[in-house]
């Protein structure tokens, strides 16, 4: 059964239980992947990315054929689960309870008190990706982008990382991809280049927990650290 299937069961299991909620949602999976950490992770994934995705819709009071295209892209839906992940997608924009509440409860399937979650981050970064997809990202999405991150305990130097390659560019949006600062040497900018290389690879993604049919989160994201590198690499002062 594929992980949409999964998802689409148990949205179907919890409208029968008359409990059609994300939080309870969040609370069965919590439940019924005790056991299984790894399927746990990936489930969790998945409903973080679909729900604040159909919250984050709200957010600029408009949805563009390009965020819903940027949507299947990242999710790399295959045709016949289209309705599955909708059905979850609906769930999310349909329930009454506000973005902030299951997004904690997001936050608490990763544990807490370990600095930034990785898993946390590549839920943001996907956000970010949809959210740019029509080339512009509202403020309002803005404003959204940062409450969630600060409810998944992201650090304000990550979230700048993540708004960097989205939306600054430019010289200064190089570095900020990276980490580093103009005045590094060109060791301690190559050394950070290849760190993060090494630690989006898709294997590391899959291995915490992100899904094989969002690995474009990976592919987008090497993209990005690629230009910078390139950017960066020649703009590193002569030692």
């Amino acid at each position: 059964m594929s992980i949409y299937s999964s998802l689409a069961q148990l949205v179907r299991d919890l409208a029968a239980s008359g409990a059609a909620t994300v939080e309870a949602l969040v609370e069965r999976i919590r439940a019924g992947f005790a056991a299984d950490r790894e399927t746990r992770k990936r489930v969790a994934f998945s409903v973080a990315m679909i729900a604040l995705s159909a919250k984050m819709a709200k957010a600029d009071g408009v949805v563009s054929q390009n965020e819903i295209n940027a949507f299947r892209r990242i999710f790399a839906i295959p045709p016949e689960e289209v309705r599955n992940v909708f059905r979850l997608y609906d769930l999310a924009r349909q329930d009454t309870a506000g973005f902030e509440a299951y997004a904690l409860r997001m936050r608490s399937l990763c544990g807490s008190g370990h600095g930034d979650c990785a898993l946390l981050i590549d839920v943001l970064d996907g956000l970010f990706h949809i959210a740019g997809a029509d080339g512009f990202v509202h403020e309002r999405e803005l404003q959204f982008l940062h409450r969630v991150a600060e409810l998944f305990e992201i650090s304000e130097r990550e979230f700048s990382r993540l708004k960097a390659r989205h939306i600054v560019g430019g010289e200064a949006g190089a570095y900020a991809v990276l980490g580093v600062e103009p005045t590094d040497s060109p060791e301690v900018i190559r050394r950070r280049y290849l760190e993060l290389v090494k630690e989006n690879h898709p294997d590391r993604l899959v291995a915490r927990g992100v899904p094989q049919e969002f690995m474009a989160i990976a592919t987008e994201r090497m993209k990005a650290i690629n230009a910078a590198w390139a950017t960066v690499g020649k703009l590193a002062p002569a030692q």
